[in-house]
This record gives structure tokens, C-alpha cells and sequence, in this order.
């Protein structure tokens, strides 16, 4: 659709542009040939540019996708004071190549009922979507693509992805993958709800669907100080979007040996694990932005807006980890209530009071001062 929107924009511009006389009663194109091949290149380098820009990026992402499966191993093992992988490479830095050739040379074996068509296109939806949100994230002052409601894209990227789940659980024609499944679509479907009030807080806030935006509204101070509950909230869901501890009740390899993917060898299976990386890493990204100030930083600079910005998204990555050394599972009853009862009714009732404040007052929390900040988030709590 983006596309489509760009090239009849740029048709117009085309045909606007051209010289036209009036002459013996009808319009004359002047010089159309020439016209029509400056168009032709003109646009052919510009789309090419933005996929050679597109595959880096894409590239890039998968390279930070098997590093901080490393990141993780050697965390973990940090924590549980265990040595962790050292010796594929100088200290095991070799160790996310070695993984990625063996997913590669394994035969990816198909169950003999299962769905074919839906078990291989299953890992590649999830995948795809994963690495279509990179399109429109502002990673610093330039981006791929300069869309006004970028916000509302990344929403709808993140809802598809369910979609890939549940097709891998039944196409499987395994019971244990298809409660994984339905495990993971009914848990991704409840934490979104309540997302999408903190994003729509957001937008209430900011009046805009626009990322940069919502970055650049932050330059006196932080969305996760002035609105450091519903910070909680979204890091929260975070975690359950992304089907991690403590929230990886459909991969329970307790309950269902491995939840969704259960029946996937080889790249297929090769492909959950990277989109499942690739969506902490979006996610955190999208945390930093929103919450953290994204790349603003005190020289106003693009190398370290760059910097800082990768240590955001960084130590929110540690904190994936961090949770995942130390908390225990919940239970599936406990992890419905608490999207239902508590984070859903919660994010509704604070967007209330704020439009509330707003109405009556006409000042909103991000012009208040420190300690009416501090105020507000303990009583929100």
C-alpha cells in the first residue's frame, strides 16, 4: 500500500511537472520522452536505495538476533555461576555462527498428517512480520520510511503475528502444539489490549501517531518518569507479547515439550527463534522510544543519539534476561488474571483520570514538575 501511495504520488508530481502549451485549441506535451525517462530514473534509484537501505538494515537486525542469543547464554550463566559458552571463538563469540550453520545442515523433518502448505508458511509469517516493523522504526533522525502513522503500522504488524503461531500449532496435527497455540494467540490477544491503551495514552498525550514525534515530545523529560506506571504496564506486556519468563506458557516444556513448535527441526525451527529475537529486540526498540526519549541526547548528536539509543534497547535486552534468570513460570489462570483483571481495568482507568485532569484543568502530566510527577505516579499506584 505504501508502495502504491508512493508511486501514484510521484505519477503526479510527473505529470504536473511537465511543460504544457496550449496550441490550435489542444495541449501539447513538450519534450515527453525526455520527461518520462528522468522519471523512470529518477525513481528507479530512489526505490532501489531504499531496499539496499531495507536489506542492511534487515541484516543488521539478524546479526544483533544471533548475538544476543550469545548475550543470553552468557548472562545466564553469569548468574548461575557456570561458565557458558567459550570455545567456539575467542571466548565463544563464534559460538551464534556455529548454532546457525548446524539449524542450517539439519533435515527439516514434516509430520506425515500435518498441514504441509501451513507448516512451512507458518515460521516464515512469523519471521517476515518480525522484520516488516523495522520498516517504519525511527531508529535516529532518518528513517526508511517517513510515515505520519507509524504507530498504528507497528500495531498492526504486531497483531498479525499471532497468526503465524496458531497456524504452526494446528498444522502440526500434534495436541501438545496446538494448545500451544491457542496458548499463545489467547495470551498475545489479552496482553495487546492492554497495550493499546498505553499507546493510545500516548497518543493523547502527544496528539499523534507519528514516533518521531512522540520521541522529540520527550525532550524535556521522559515518558517512563511522568508516566512511569504505565512504563510497568507496557514492559509487562512486553513480556508476555514475546511469550517469555515469566510468561512462556506455550512453549511449558513441563505441559507441552514444547508448545507450538514442538513438531519444526531445521531452519524452520530456526525461524521461531529468530523472530522470536527479533521481537524482543523490536519490542525493546519501541520501549526506548516511547518511554526512554529514543536517540535525544544531550549534544544533540547523530552518532550518539545512535549510541544511545543501542544502550537503551541494550539494557532492556538484559532485562529480558535478567527476568528470565530469576523469576519462576506462572500458572495459565494467574496469567489471564492479570491481563484481564488487573492491567486491562487499570490502563482504562488511568487514561480516564487523564482525560479527566485534562478536561477540568487542561494540564497534563508531562508539564508538571518533578514532584507533582512523583505524586501522580504514587498515587496511580
Amino acid at each position: 500500500m505504501l508502495l502504491l501511495d508512493f508511486f501514484f504520488t510521484s505519477f503526479e508530481t510527473f505529470f504536473s511537472s511537465l511543460p504544457l502549451t496550449l496550441e490550435y485549441g489542444y495541449y501539447s506535451v513538450a519534450c515527453f520522452g525526455s520527461a518520462v525517462f528522468s522519471f523512470i530514473v529518477i525513481n528507479f534509484f530512489i526505490i532501489v536505495a531504499n531496499l539496499i537501505w531495507y536489506v542492511l538494515l534487515v541484516v543488521f537486525v539478524l546479526i544483533a538476533v544471533a548475538y544476543s542469543t550469545l548475550l543470553e547464554r552468557k548472562v545466564m550463566a553469569a548468574m548461575q555461576r557456570r561458565m557458558g559458552p567459550n570455545v567456539v571463538g575467542v571466548l565463544g563469540l563464534l559460538q551464534p555462527l556455529a548454532d546457525g550453520l548446524k539449524l542450517l545442515v539439519k533435515e527439516p523433518i514434516i509430520p506425515r498428517k500435518a498441514n504441509r502448505f501451513l507448516f512451512i508458511v507458518a515460521p516464515i509469517i512469523v519471521l517476515v512480520l518480525s522484520l516488516f516493523g523495522w520498516v517504519m522504526l525511527p531508529l535516529s533522525t532518518v528513517s526508511i520510511v517517513d510515515f505520519d502513522l507509524n504507530l498504528l503500522y507497528v500495531i498492526v504488524v504486531g497483531v498479525l503475528e499471532v497468526y503465524g503461531i496458531l497456524f504452526a500449532g494446528w498444522a502440526s496435527n500434534s495436541k501438545y502444539a496446538l494448545l500451544g497455540g491457542l496458548r499463545a494467540s489467547a495470551q498475545m490477544v489479552s496482553y495487546e489490549l492492554a497495550m493499546g491503551f498505553v499507546y493510545l495514552i500516548l497518543v493523547f498525550l502527544v496528539g499523534s501517531f507519528n514516533l518521531t514525534d512522540i520521541v522529540l515530545y520527550q525532550r524535556d523529560i521522559w515518558f517512563a518518569i511522568t508516566l512511569f506506571p504505565m512504563a510497568v504496564v507496557f514492559f509487562i506486556a512486553m513480556l508476555a507479547e514475546t511469550n517469555r519468563t515469566p510468561f512462556d506458557l506455550p512453549e511449558a516444556e513441563a505441559e507441552l515439550v514444547a508448545g507450538y513448535n514442538v513438531e519444526y527441526s531445521g531452519m524452520l525451527f530456526a525461524f521461531f527463534f529468530l523472530g522470536e529475537y527479533s521481537n524482543m529486540l523490536f519490542l525493546s526498540s519501541i520501549f526506548s522510544l516511547v518511554f526512554l526519549g529514543g536517540w535525544l541526547n544531550p549534544l544533540e548528536s547523530v552518532v550518539l543519539g545512535s549510541l544511545f539509543f543501542a544502550i537503551k534497547v541494550g539494557a532492556l535486552m538484559f532485562c529480558f534476561i535478567w527476568i528470565r534468570a530469576t523469576l519462576p513460570r506462572y500458572r495459565y489462570d494467574q496469567l489471564m488474571s492479570l491481563g484481564w483483571k488487573i492491567l486491562l481495568p487499570f490502563t482504562f482507568v488511568y487514561f480516564f483520570f487523564l482525560v479527566v485532569i485534562f478536561y477540568f484543568f487542561g494540564v497534563l502530566p508531562q508539564h508538571w514538575d518533578i514532584y507533582g510527577v512523583l505524586v501522580w505516579d504514587v498515587l496511580a499506584f
